[in-house]
């Protein structure tokens, strides 16, 4: 079998850089992106199996260009992770408009662009192809101070399922959205921003500290990680979602069954609305 062809974004630290290890150890080639890919390296590559290529998600001109790049090396992509992104942290109140903006515009906006292309190149070589969208439990889940980073993996969520479900079963594309809980990376360190514009309101909390108490202890191993990745690229049949870690699986497993209890709780004031006579399509 050929080795497969990755193009992976966000690869400078994290869960990006892990990947293009992985992808490399098992033989696969990989086209590894950063806005600066000079400063990348990996062990394992070389000039057959790599190729470092400039990637900034919000130019669009940019990310035609790392495609470009990756179809006149490898002539073709069979994977594409959209890894690139960072959280912010901050009560509502104490973000401000462009943070909040600039926030959606990589973590969403920059995705869904990365995506378009992905889609045209993997329908036009005809072969398929999976498509990686490394969300968050945040996905799923909202948590405290971190509004802004849930709403925008919530609608990468909701973005990727409509649009698999747009997909005609002949081109073979998948999508699928890796959801993490906590890793050791340097998400909740040095790549975290925070609140500009601190709200008195809210003085019972402290986000930079807490993010601070949080960084370097989570359960997760970003090496460990970058290998069920690349299973889940790999794989026959991969899912619409998949939750990586301990705490993701047990916060997902908990918010499911609280929604359930809520759903049948509120049962008679969801079903009292249809018209007088309506009857569902069979």
């Amino acid at each position: 079998m050929a080795p497969r062809v990755f193009l992976i974004t966000g690869t400078s630290t994290g869960f990006g850089a892990e990947l293009v290890k992985v992808v490399v150890d098992n033989g696969d080639y990989v086209v590894a992106t950063a806005r600066k890919s000079s400063s990348l390296s990996f062990p394992g590559t070389n000039d057959t199996n790599s190729l470092l290529v400039d990637l900034d998600v919000t130019d669009t001109s940019s990310i035609n260009k790392a495609f470009e790049a990756a179809l006149k090396k490898f002539k073709k992509v069979d994977v594409v992770v959209n890894n690139a992104g960072y959280g912010l942290s901050g009560e509502f109140e104490s973000l401000s408009e462009k943070q909040i903006r600039t926030q959606m515009e990589v973590n969403f906006f920059g995705l869904i662009n990365v995506t378009r292309r992905a889609l045209e190149v993997m329908r036009e070589q005809k072969t398929g192809g999976r498509i990686q969208q490394v969300t968050s439990v945040g996905g799923q889940i909202g948590f405290p101070t971190y509004s802004i980073y849930c709403a925008s993996k919530w609608a990468v969520e909701g973005f990727s399922e409509a649009v698999q479900k747009e997909q005609k079963p002949e081109w073979n594309i998948q999508l699928t959205c890796i959801e993490p809980g906590g890793f050791r990376t340097d998400w909740a360190g040095r790549s975290m921003q925070f609140g500009e514009n601190k709200h008195p309101a809210y003085d019972h909390i402290d986000a930079k500290a807490n993010a601070k108490k949080r960084n370097g202890t989570q359960a997760g191993d970003p090496v460990k990680a970058a290998k069920v990745f690349y299973e889940l690229a790999v794989m026959k049949d991969p899912p619409m979602r998949c939750a990586v870690g301990t705490d993701a699986y047990a916060a997902i497993t908990n918010k499911l069954k609280e929604y359930g209890e809520s759903l049948k709780r509120f049962e008679k004031q969801t079903n009292s609305t249809d018209v007088d006579g309506y009857k569902a399509p069979s």
